[in-house]
C-alpha cells in the first residue's frame, strides 16, 4: 500500500495526494458507472416522491467503494479499521442489494441485518478499546461495564443507520448532514488528540461524499439510496465511539436524528404499544417543512445544515 512505501517525512504529502485520489475517483467512476445502476421508481408517500422516478438509484455503493480503496491506499490502517472498512461494505451491500430489488425489502429484515452489524461493530470496538467513556462537555470520565457499554454500543450503530437513512429523501440532504456531523467529529478528535490514524478516514469519506454531491445537488442526476445513507449512518456511528465520547453523537447528529428518528419513533409507538404521537407532523421531517411549510428543497438541506452547524459550533466550543 502506497503509505507503507513513502517515508514517514512525506506524510503530509501523501495525505494529500489521497484526498485528491478520493474526489477523483468517485467523481470519475460515477460518471463511467451511473448508467449501470438500477433505475429509482419513485415514492408514493414521500412529497414530490415522483420526482425522483427513472433517476440512477444506489450511487452509494460508487461512493463507498471508492472510499475503501481510497483507505486501503492512504490510511496506515490496522486490523481494526479494516473489520470496520468490511462491515462499511457489508451494510453498502445490504442496502445496494435492496435498491436492486424489485420488491422492497421488509422493515425487519433490513432491522434484523442491520442488528448483526451492529453488534459486530460493538464486539470489534471493545476488543480493540476499552469501555472507558468521557462526558467531553462535562470533563468526566468513567469505565462503563464491557456488557452494558456493548448494548448501547449496539443501539447507537442502529440507531444511526436507520435514522441516516430515513433522512434520505431530498436532494443533497443527508449527504450534507453527514458531511457535517463527521466533520464535527474530526475536530473532536484533533482536539482531544485521538491517537491512531482513522481521523484521516473521516476526512477520506467526506471526501467521497462531495464526489457523490457533485451530481446529486439539486436537481440530481442521480441518488444514494440506502446502500449509501445505511453505510454513512454506520460509518458516523463508528468515527463517534472511536472518539471516546458516544454520547456527543446526540449534539453532533441531531438534525439527522430528528428529521429521521422521529418517524421511527412515530411507527414504533403506533405499531407496538397504539400509542399515537405527532399527528399533525408528517415525517420525515424533511416533508413536513416543505409540504405544510412549504420549504424548497434547497432551502430544506441549506436550512437543515445551518441548525446542524451551530450545533456542532457549539459542541466544539464546549470540549476546548
Amino acid at each position: 500500500m502506497i503509505h507503507t512505501l513513502i517515508p514517514e517525512e512525506y506524510a503530509s504529502f501523501v495525505a494529500f495526494v489521497g484526498i485528491l485520489f478520493a474526489f477523483l475517483a468517485t467523481i470519475i467512476a460515477t460518471a463511467k458507472l451511473s448508467e449501470y445502476l438500477p433505475k429509482d421508481a419513485g415514492r408514493d408517500f414521500a412529497h414530490d416522491g415522483k420526482l425522483s422516478a427513472g433517476k440512477p438509484r444506489g450511487a452509494g455503493i460508487i461512493f463507498v467503494l471508492a472510499f475503501v480503496v481510497a483507505a486501503l491506499l492512504f490510511v496506515p490502517y490496522s486490523a481494526e479499521t479494516v473489520i470496520y472498512l468490511v462491515l462499511v461494505v457489508i451494510c453498502m451491500m445490504t442496502g445496494f442489494l435492496d435498491d436492486a430489488s424489485k420488491s422492497p425489502w421488509g422493515e425487519y429484515k433490513k432491522g434484523f441485518l442491520d442488528l448483526c452489524v451492529a453488534a459486530l461493530v460493538a464486539i470489534t470496538f471493545l476488543h480493540y478499546n476499552s469501555s472507558v467513556v468521557e462526558l467531553a462537555m462535562f470533563g468526566v470520565k468513567f469505565t462503563m461495564h464491557p456488557v452494558v457499554f456493548a448494548l448501547l454500543a449496539v443501539v447507537l450503530v442502529w440507531t444511526s443507520v436507520n435514522v441516516t437513512n430515513c433522512s434520505d429523501g431530498v436532494d443533497g440532504l443527508s449527504g450534507t448532514l453527514t458531511i457535517i456531523s463527521l466533520m464535527t467529529i474530526y475536530l473532536i478528535d484533533r482536539i482531544k488528540e485521538v491517537p491512531g490514524d482513522f481521523s484521516f478516514s473521516i476526512l477520506l469519506f467526506c471526501v467521497c461524499i462531495l464526489g457523490y454531491l457533485w451530481y446529486n445537488a439539486t436537481p440530481s442526476r442521480l441518488l444514494m439510496g440506502d446502500a449509501g445513507s445505511r453505510a454513512m449512518g454506520l460509518f458516523i456511528s463508528i468515527a463517534i465511539l472511536k472518539t471516546g465520547c458516544p454520547f456527543l453523537y446526540l449534539p453532533v447528529a441531531l438534525v439527522l436524528i430528528l428529521d429521521g428518528g422521529l418517524g421511527l419513533l412515530k411507527v414504533s409507538l403506533i405499531r407496538f404499544l397504539k400509542i399515537h404521537i405527532l399527528n399533525n407532523v408528517r415525517t420525515p421531517l424533511h416533508d413536513h417543512v416543505r409540504k405544510v411549510w412549504n420549504w424548497s428543497n434547497t432551502q430544506t438541506v441549506f436550512r437543515f445544515a445551518i441548525i446542524q452547524i451551530i450545533l456542532s459550533a457549539a459542541v466544539i466550543y464546549a470540549i476546548q
